[in-house]
């Protein structure tokens, strides 16, 4: 499968963003799914992710209640919603997905994804 990222741009603090990933060449269904971001000089790190079928879902501390991370399989894409951003949540955002049988299946590391979209950059700023 190859994934494409959109949505990212410039946004006001206390503003609001989606993040789409829009799946090609397999049915994003067979795959869990997760939401990185990099920071220039920082590593890339988890900010959600999603069961095949959305029965599980996990946030990062730092924007749970904040991120919703969903999908509709039948367009084959995934979703990031961003509301209440914070100037720290400025970074390029990257959608991932990894082949799994499992349909609970969450994924928190990056090392464990085998398919990367080619991110998207969010900046949070007045």
């Amino acid at each position: 499968v190859q994934l494409q990222a959109s949505g990212g741009g410039l946004v006001q603090p206390g503003g609001s963003l989606r993040l789409s990933c829009a799946a090609s060449g397999h049915t994003l269904e067979a795959y869990t799914m997760g939401w990185f971001r990099q920071a220039p000089g920082k590593e890339r790190d988890l900010v959600a992710a999603i069961s095949r079928y959305a029965g599980r879902t996990y946030y990062e501390a730092s924007v749970k209640d904040r991120f919703t991370i969903s999908r509709d399989n039948a367009r084959n894409t995934g979703y990031l919603q961003m509301n209440s951003v914070k100037p720290e949540d400025t970074a390029v955002y990257y959608c991932a997905a990894a082949l799994t049988d499992q349909a609970l299946r969450l994924i928190l590391k990056a090392n464990e994804y085998d398919r990367w979209g080619q991110g998207t950059q969010v900046t949070v700023s007045s």
